[in-house]
This record gives C-alpha cells, sequence and structure tokens, in this order.
C-alpha cells in the first residue's frame, strides 16, 4: 500500500492526505487509486509517499512492515517531463528499496467553457404600460440543496419574445463540473427601480442542455404561485436553447506538460542605499545566523520555480556596483563573476554567488533597471515560439534611477515571453515600483502602450511578521509574487496563437517476467 501525506504550511506537521489500495504479493504494484488535489502554481506544495507491506486487516499502520519513503513537491511532479516523476524510495538505512513513478495530470471537467444562447416566446406582460422587459438568471445547486446565482443575461426592453445574446461560462461556475447537477433557471422582467417582477423558473442540467437546440431543450415557464391559484393556468412563456457550443480552454500546466520550460533569472540591486554590509542596518549585511532579506525573498521564490527549469541552471545578475579590479560601474555583472557564463547551479548556486559577491565588490550607483531587463529580454527575444518563458526577478531597495529607460524596456519586452517579478526590500516608498507595476494605470514609453502586464510588485516588508517567524511570510510572499504569472504566461501564448504540444506518450511499465525460484 501507498500512503500519502501533505505538510501543512505554517506548522509544517505531516497529515494523512488518503491511501491507495492494497496489492497483494508483488513487488512491481501498478496502484489504481487517484489522489485528486488542489494545484497551485504559486504555492510549494510538499508530499511524502510511504510504503508498507500490509499483513493484516489492521488499519493501524505500526502494525505493517515500512518499506520506505519518497519525498518531492507536487510543483516536482508536474514540472517534470510529461508529468511523470521518478524517483528512489529511501529510509531504510543501507538498503536499496526501489524506485517509485508519480504521474499528474489536470482534471478535465475543470477547464471546459460552453456558450450558449436562448430566446423565449409568450412570456407573461408584467408591466402595465407596454410589454416585459425580459432578463434570465441561472443557478448552479449546491450540495446542500441551497443554490448559488452564476450567470445574469441581459435585459432585453420591451418584448415578451426576447432572444438574448449568447454568453460564455465555466462548466465550473454553472455545474461545479457535475453534469446532473440541477441548474435552475429564473425569469424576470426588469423595472427600474429594482424591484424586478418574477415571471417564473424551469431547471434543467448540463446534460440536458448538452443536447443542443433540440424538442428537449424547450422549456416552460412556470409560476408557483400562478399554477396554486388558477386551474386553467399553462405556463407563463417558454424558453428555448438556441445553441450550445463546448470549448476546451488550454491551461498553463497544458504547456508544461508539452515541455514548455520556464527561465528564471534572478538581479540584485547593489547599490549604496543598501547600507554598508558590514553593519546590522544595511538590508545586504551578512548575517551568519539568518537570511537577509535579499536572501529570504530569492529562497521563497526561487524555491518554487526551479520546479519548472530542467536544467536548475539561473543566470544570477546584479547592478549597481564598482566591481574589481579597476572598480568600473556595472548594471549587469554576473554575481559568479564569470561574465561569459553566469549560470549558478540551483538556488543554492545562486544564494552562494551573491555572498560572493557582497565580499568583493563595493556597493555604488545610480539604480539602473534597464540593463538587466534589456540582458533578459535579448535571451527572450531569440525563442518566441512557446517552448521557452523568462522570468526575471528583481530585488531593489526601490531608489530607480532610470524611470523612463526602464518603461522604455518594460513596453518593449511585454511583446516578448517574459514576466518581471520585483520585490522592494527596506523602508523606502515604493511608489515608483508601484507605476511600473502597471495594475492601475498600464505602463507606457513615449506614447506606447505595454501589450500586456508583464510586471508583478510587492513590498517585502509586507510579509515580515513581528514575531519573527519567516516561514509563514516566506509562502506569503511566494503566492503573492508567482500568483500572476501562469495568466501573463497564457496571456503571450494566446496574443501569439501558440498551442501547447502535445505531451510525450504515457508511461507504460515494463512486462515484469515472473522469476521462479527452485
Amino acid at each position: 500500500v501507498c500512503v500519502l501525506y501533505t505538510q501543512a504550511i505554517g506548522n509544517k506537521e505531516w497529515r494523512e492526505f488518503g491511501r491507495t489500495e492494497v496489492i497483494d504479493n508483488t513487488l512491481n504494484p501498478d496502484f489504481v487509486r487517484k489522489f485528486i488535489m488542489d494545484y497551485f502554481f504559486e504555492e510549494r506544495e510538499n508530499l511524502r509517499f510511504d510504503f508498507y507491506d500490509v499483513d493484516s486487516k489492521s488499519p493501524n499502520l505500526s502494525k505493517h512492515d515500512f518499506l520506505g519513503q519518497m519525498f518531492c513537491t507536487l510543483g516536482e511532479i508536474v514540472g517534470s517531463q510529461g508529468s511523470r516523476l521518478e524517483k528512489s524510495i529511501v529510509g531504510i538505512p543501507g538498503k536499496k528499496c526501489g524506485t517509485v513513478i508519480v504521474t499528474a495530470e489536470e482534471l478535465g471537467c475543470c477547464r471546459d467553457s460552453v456558450l450558449m444562447q436562448f430566446c423565449a416566446n409568450k412570456l407573461d406582460k408584467k408591466d402595465f404600460f407596454g410589454k416585459s422587459d425580459p432578463f434570465l438568471v441561472f443557478h448552479r445547486s449546491n450540495e446542500d440543496g441551497s443554490f448559488t446565482i452564476c450567470h445574469k443575461t441581459e435585459v432585453v426592453k420591451n418584448t415578451l419574445n426576447p432572444v438574448w445574446q449568447a454568453f460564455k461560462i465555466s462548466v465550473r461556475a454553472l455545474c461545479n463540473g457535475d453534469y446532473d447537477r440541477t441548474i435552475k433557471v429564473e425569469v424576470y422582467d426588469w423595472d427600474r427601480d429594482g424591484s424586478h417582477d418574477f415571471i417564473g423558473e424551469f431547471t434543467t442540467s448540463y446534460r440536458e442542455l448538452s443536447r443542443g437546440q433540440s424538442q428537449f431543450n424547450v422549456y416552460e415557464v412556470i409560476n408557483p404561485k400562478k399554477k396554486g391559484k388558477k386551474k386553467k393556468y399553462v405556463n407563463s412563456g417558454t424558453v428555448t436553447l438556441l445553441s450550445f457550443l463546448i470549448e476546451t480552454e488550454v491551461s498553463f500546466l497544458d504547456y508544461i506538460k508539452g515541455g514548455t520550460q520556464i527561465n528564471f533569472t534572478v538581479a540584485i540591486d547593489f547599490t549604496a542605499s543598501n547600507g554598508n554590509p558590514l553593519q546590522p542596518t544595511s538590508l545586504h549585511y551578512m548575517n551568519p545566523y539568518q537570511l537577509n532579506a535579499y536572501g529570504m525573498a530569492l529562497r521563497a521564490v526561487g524555491e518554487i520555480i526551479q520546479d519548472y527549469d530542467s536544467d536548475k541552471m539561473f543566470p544570477a545578475l546584479g547592478f549597481g556596483a564598482r566591481l574589481p579590479p579597476d572598480g568600473r560601474v556595472s548594471h549587469e555583472f554576473a554575481l559568479n563573476g564569470n561574465p561569459q557564463n553566469p549560470y549558478c547551479h540551483g538556488i543554492d548556486g545562486v544564494m552562494e554567488a551573491y555572498y560572493r559577491s557582497l565580499k568583493s565588490v563595493q556597493l555604488y550607483g545610480p539604480t539602473n533597471f534597464a540593463p538587466v531587463i534589456n540582458h533578459v529580454a535579448r535571451y527572450a527575444a531569440s525563442v518566441k515560439d512557446g517552448s521557452q518563458y523568462f522570468v526575471l526577478l528583481i530585488i531593489t531597495d526601490g531608489v530607480i534611477s532610470d524611470m523612463a529607460q526602464t518603461k522604455e524596456s518594460i513596453v518593449n519586452a511585454s511583446k516578448l515571453p517574459m514576466s518581471i517579478i520585483i520585490v522592494g526590500v527596506g523602508p523606502a516608498e515604493f511608489d515608483a515600483m508601484e507605476e511600473l507595476d502597471g495594475d492601475v494605470v498600464r505602463i507606457s514609453s513615449r506614447g506606447r502602450f505595454a501589450e500586456r502586464d508583464i510586471v508583478q510588485f510587492v513590498p517585502f516588508r509586507d510579509y515580515i511578521d513581528r514575531s519573527g517567524n519567516h516561514v509563514l511570510s516566506m509562502a506569503r510572499l511566494a503566492k503573492d509574487v508567482l500568483a500572476e504569472i501562469p495568466e501573463q504566461f497564457l496571456s503571450y501564448m494566446r496574443v501569439r496563437g501558440i498551442k501547447p504540444s502535445p505531451a510525450p506518450p504515457p508511461y507504460t511499465p515494463p512486462i515484469h517476467v515472473l522469476q521462479t525460484q527452485i
């Protein structure tokens, strides 16, 4: 049997998530039971798989033989080629425990949208002068029998035979992916004062609607009050489904599964405004006992992104420092000291190069962002086919000197497969960074607007809790910083009309030859 545990974000304690079925008498089990979990790109979700040899009916695991375990993150599985991860089982010292293969797939029902159009005939007249002004309200039913509103059509004025515009709604919103769940539709007559008159209602389901335009999809609109009072009451009109089209939305995971790589680049602010790294007040203070703000931001974001980058090699750059031996100022230098090959191995490699640089360069100025943005843009411009996407993390104390050039660089970069994350550390006012973020007003340069919003800014101070318990703040920081990336990624692919590559064929286990012992 395999037992899956997940870890709570705050207290790190492992909780049992579920167990597979027990397969008797085999060393090569192929488990059927699947675990259905929520996936968030922006969260690090730690998983632990424990394996046991089941000897009795007891649910208590201590009564069975432990065969080993495997640790990974959900992102690691999803980010592996074809979303298939193969890893050694560990946990029994000095013993080879075998390997485990875990595959992940996104549930399909959650991603369809439907485009529907309705019309109505002979609805009840509700207005004293003129006819009714009808509109429809759609509700999905919940597990407990209550209803939740999920769509309202527009109002069609002064008619008892309205034709409403087609509308698009996700299958999730319409019926939570359950094709047989009741969908209730109410018909109202719109009134200016908001006291809309109820004309009647009918119920249907996704499965019925999916038959499309047919005699099955003509519904009698019934007003229960009228039905109770009048013996001769037939209905309050009919509503007819005119068309029903299913569209499958492609998701971020479709591209990842098809092999799109996310390339992660870090750029660190080495300007003098950060303070002398030898002083505890400096944002670059090299504290032997805990990470400084730069180190924390780097780790929080990097540990999640690295699961989506197959070679785990990250270019790490610095800007705003004077470099040895001659003291020239650079706004785009390699932290590892090798301009030909600025790549560091893993987030640990980036941290190491960062600390090494702090010892060798002199913090200086000014604070120019454009060179590092252009550096990543050069790479992004060379692969526009959707096979790679670039994420630049800039960590800065926020006092920017080249605002006009930076805006120009961002507007140019918005046409490329890249996103920029800016983490502001320290106590400065980050008004300029908020402007670059472009959530309120789309960023522009010399009259040209950015094609898409590609910048996400967060101030680091919002994530340091007073108790000094950084763990929670690191998880929240990563969440807020990375949450917009999948949408920015999809907006690039959509604008360029790039479809995901087909995933590699699913893995089929080799057929084991049964060996008989003589």
